[in-house]
């Protein structure tokens, strides 16, 4: 397993956040970009952060419940449904818009 992944606090105050354990290395600056008609997508990438990979590789690639996967992440459910949540808006977006997905490191 890999250390926590932490967001990069860019104001002072309030509750700092958790730290967030991810499974696997994600493949940060991997993108996967459409082509239609043998030409590459022009448009601006969609980014996925690391921790929204994560989530969505949980659930949805090794099949796990929301709970399992909250709990492999150190995180609460509520904040894996976000994470999922955004994530899938996201895979969504790329697909329908024919946009190219990155996995960011931020």
């Amino acid at each position: 397993m890999q250390g926590p992944w932490r967001w990069v606090r860019r104001h002072r105050g309030g509750r700092p956040p958790k730290p967030r354990i991810l499974g696997l290395r994600p493949p940060i600056g991997t993108i996967f970009i459409p082509y239609k008609n043998g030409i590459p997508s022009p448009k601006p990438p969609v980014r996925l952060a690391p921790d929204e990979y994560e989530a969505f590789r949980l659930v949805y690639y090794e099949d796990l419940s929301q709970n399992e996967a909250a709990i492999r992440m150190g995180i609460s459910r509520g904040t894996l449904w976000r994470l999922l949540r955004s994530a899938r808006k996201k895979v969504a977006a790329a697909l329908v818009e024919g946009r190219p997905l990155e996995i960011s490191p931020v």
